[in-house]
């Protein structure tokens, strides 16, 4: 069987059945314990069962069928549930908190606030732990992303350039304060589109698809919304541009180009009322 990986989701064999749960076949690591709270209608020693693995309160290997907010290797956005004088336990979804020593914080964390942290096994003590200190475990690679490219981002935390986000779980990036049309926050996560890997490495970030293709994507979205309402469009060239993000999540610059682009193809006419479907 693969290596069991701590932290993380492993398919393992349920080899018998006690009064307090099931055991799963742990290979060199023994049989592991999942407890009867988790175990599902039915099941029977020779089933298979794709379970997470953690450490209960007295550190013995424990299996569970909940589905963490993350695992090992993962940036997450968690709060604090309480603290003690070693540090801050955080809520990740399972019975046990996630611990992250007053050593890994950048700041004192605060019980009820949320932080972005990285989840990882810690080397000395085999615990899986929590870091704020999250520049340490970003990917030593080159990017090799392409300008356009579509990616996951996670909000990380704000700047004066804008607001910093986590790539694909792996690498930090940028998104300028001028190509922000909504509001964000830390943790939020979202699709965004890479506008530049600069030669130093580090990323730019858009959360709209750039150039003609955002322009496209638009029309498309445009011409449906207004043949969803009747064939008309209150909002227009001269509509402020909340307006039109808060309608369509796209800046003023992006909503004319689309309508320039419906109106050269006749699929609408431009008046003081708005648009109109030809």
């Amino acid at each position: 069987m693969e290596k069991i990986r701590l932290g993380d989701y492993n398919l393992m064999t349920v080899v018998k059945e006690v009064d307090f749960g099931v055991y799963l076949d742990g290979g060199e690591m023994g049989e592991i314990l999942l407890p009867a709270r988790y175990v599902p209608d039915g099941c029977k020693p020779g089933d298979e069962l794709d379970v997470f693995l953690y450490l209960d309160n007295e550190e013995r290997l424990v299996a569970t069928t909940l589905r963490p907010l993350a695992k090992v290797g993962d940036f997450a956005c968690l709060e604090v549930a309480w603290i003690n004088r070693y540090g801050a336990f955080l809520n990740w979804g399972l019975m046990k908190d996630l611990f992250c020593p007053f050593r890994e914080q950048k700041k004192t964390m605060e019980i009820g606030k949320s932080y972005v942290v990285h989840v990882h096994v810690d080397d000395d003590s085999y615990r899986i732990m929590a870091s704020a200190r999250v520049e340490r475990y970003f990917s030593q690679e080159r990017p090799t992303y392409n300008s356009g490219d579509e990616v996951d981002l996670m909000i990380w935390q704000k700047t004066e350039l804008g607001f910093k986000v986590i790539v694909d779980n792996k690498f930090p990036g940028l998104i300028y304060k001028d190509q922000i049309f909504k509001a964000v926050r830390t943790g939020d996560r979202m699709r965004g589109y890479i506008q530049e890997v600069r030669p130093d490495g580090k990323i730019d970030v858009s959360l709209q698809p750039a150039g003609r293709r955002q322009t496209e994507e638009f029309s498309d979205t445009l011409l449906n919304y207004i043949k969803d309402n009747g064939g008309r469009c209150a909002l227009g060239d001269k509509s402020p541009a909340e307006d039109i993000y808060q309608e369509f999540g796209v800046s003023k610059k992006v909503f004319k180009k689309a309508v320039g682009d419906l109106y050269k193809k006749r699929f609408i006419t431009i008046g003081d009322e708005g648009l109109t479907l030809v």
